[in-house]
C-alpha cells in the first residue's frame, strides 16, 4: 500500500540516506533527512557503479544522469605488478548490464537533487549523538542535548553509526593488516574505459577515469602490521605511495609522480550487524554491512538496502513486518559479499613468487578457455536487480 503521509526520519545525507529517503518519497511518504555537516559533500574519490546499483538508479529516475556523470566501463584489466603483463581481461561490455565509474561527489549530488524533487527535506547541520528506542518510538538527543522523537526511524549513518549502537550495542572492529591510499589526478590524454588492477606481494594498485576521462581515481592497498585509526581522511605525503610502490611497472611510477595530494586509512572488519531493526527503527548502508573495497560493492549493496527497506515498509502495514522482511531479504546477501571482499584482498597479494606465477598461469588458462566464465562467476552479485524484485506498486510521485 502506498505510504502516504507517513513521516520517516532519516539520520546521513550520504548515499543510502539520500537513496532511501527518495525510494520512500516516490512512495507517499513524508521523508526527512538529518545530515550533521553543513553542506551536502564528499571528498573526492570514485567509485564502481555495477548492474545491481544501475537497476537501482534507473528506478529512481537516475539513469540519464548517470549516463551523463559516469564513465561506462568497458572492461577490468588484471596485470603483474612488476612488468604490467595481463593476466585475465574481465568484459563488461556483455549483456549482464551495464557498469559504470563515478566521481563520488557526483553521485551525491545525483541523489541529492532526486530527493529534493520528490519531496524529501534535508536539513543540515543536525549531529545526532544518541538514540534511545522506547515505547514504539525512538528518542533522538543531538549534540547540544536537545531531544526530538520519531515515529519511524532510518539509521544510514555509516561506520560509526548511533542507530546501529543503539539496536546492537557497541563492538570494535579488527584491523585488517591493510591500508589503502586515494588519490585523483588529471588526465594527460584520452584514456579507455577501463579499470586497471596491479597485482604484488602485499600490495595492489587500482586506476581507473573519471569525469569523461578527466581524471584519474587511484586506490593503493599495502599490508601493515599495525594502524590505529580507522577513519579515512588522514592526509599523507605523496612520497610515501610513490615509495610502497617502487617496483611497480607499466606506467604505474608516471602516473604516481603525478599525485600531490593523498589520503590514507587504515582498512577495518566489522560484523555484519546482528539486529537490523528494532521497533520504529531500522538501518542500511555502511550502518548495517560496512563493507571492505575488494569488490566496490559499498555503494551498490547501499543502493539496494534503500530500495528493498522502502518496498518492504509499502508492502506491510505493520512496520514490525516490514523491517522483518527487509532484514531477511537483505541480510544473507550481505554477509556473502562482504566475506568475498575479504577474500578478494588475499587473491590480489599474493607473496610468494612462485605461488603468484602459479595463480596468474591459471587465471591466463581460464581466460583463454572460458573467456566469460571469470566474470559469470560473479552473477550472482551484478544480476541481482531489487527493482525488478520489488517493482514500485505505488504511483510515482512527481
Amino acid at each position: 500500500m502506498p505510504l502516504t503521509g507517513r513521516k520517516v526520519t532519516i539520520l546521513g545525507a550520504g548515499i543510502a540516506g539520500l537513496a532511501v529517503a527518495t525510494a520512500l518519497a516516490r512512495r507517499g511518504a513524508e521523508a526527512v533527512v538529518l545530515e550533521r555537516s553543513d553542506a551536502i559533500r564528499e571528498v573526492g574519490a570514485g567509485l564502481q557503479i555495477s548492474p545491481n546499483g544501475v537497476a537501482v538508479l534507473e528506478a529512481l529516475g537516475l539513469g540519464p544522469a548517470l549516463a551523463t556523470h559516469g564513465v561506462r566501463a568497458r572492461a577490468v584489466h588484471l596485470r603483474d605488478f612488476r612488468a604490467g603483463r595481463e593476466v585475465l581481461r574481465l568484459d563488461l561490455s556483455t549483456g549482464r548490464g551495464a557498469y559504470h565509474f563515478i566521481h563520488r561527489a557526483d553521485l551525491i549530488e545525483m541523489l541529492a537533487d532526486a530527493a529534493r524533487a520528490a519531496g524529501v527535506q534535508i536539513r543540515l547541520l543536525h549531529d545526532i549523538t544518541g538514540v534511545t528506542i522506547a515505547d514504539g518510538r525512538a528518542q533522538l538527543t543531538t549534540a547540544q542535548g536537545a531531544q526530538a522523537m520519531a515515529d519511524l526511524l532510518i539509521g544510514a549513518d555509516g561506520l560509526h553509526s548511533v542507530v546501529r549502537g543503539a539496536l546492537n550495542g557497541m563492538a570494535a572492529p579488527d584491523f585488517t593488516g591493510q591500508v589503502a591510499w586515494r588519490a585523483l589526478v588529471p588526465a594527460t590524454g584520452p584514456v579507455a574505459p577501463v579499470a586497471q588492477v596491479f597485482m604484488g606481494p602485499g600490495r595492489h594498485l587500482v586506476h581507473y577515469p573519471l569525469r569523461g576521462g578527466e581524471l584519474i581515481n587511484i586506490v593503493a592497498v599495502e599490508e601493515r602490521d599495525i594502524w590505529a585509526d580507522e577513519g579515512w581522511n588522514h592526509d599523507d605525503a605523496p612520497e610515501n605511495l610513490r615509495r610502497a610502490f617502487a617496483d611497480f611497472g607499466a606506467g604505474v611510477p608516471e602516473l604516481l609522480a603525478r599525485v600531490d595530494h593523498v589520503n590514507l586509512w587504515g582498512l577495518f572488519r566489522h560484523p555484519v550487524a546482528a539486529r537490523w531493526y528494532s521497533g520504529p527503527a531500522a538501518i542500511l548502508g555502511d550502518a548495517a554491512h560496512p563493507t571492505l573495497p575488494f569488490l566496490a560493492q559499498g555503494a551498490n549493496m547501499a543502493l539496494e538496502d534503500a530500495w528493498v527497506l522502502a518496498a518492504c515498509l509499502e508492502r506491510h502495514s505493520d512496520t514490525e513486518t516490514a523491517f522483518a522482511a527487509y532484514q531477511a531479504e537483505r541480510r544473507p546477501r550481505t554477509i556473502r559479499i562482504v566475506d568475498m571482499a575479504s577474500k578478494n584482498a588475499r587473491n590480489y597479494h599474493l607473496s610468494s613468487p612462485p605461488l603468484r606465477a602459479l595463480a596468474h598461469t591459471a587465471l591466463r588458462l581460464g581466460g583463454a578457455l572460458a573467456p566469460g566464465g571469470a566474470l559469470k562467476r560473479f552473477d550472482w552479485v551484478y544480476a541481482h536487480d531489487v527493482a525488478a524484485r520489488y517493482p514500485l506498486t505505488a504511483a510515482p510521485m512527481p
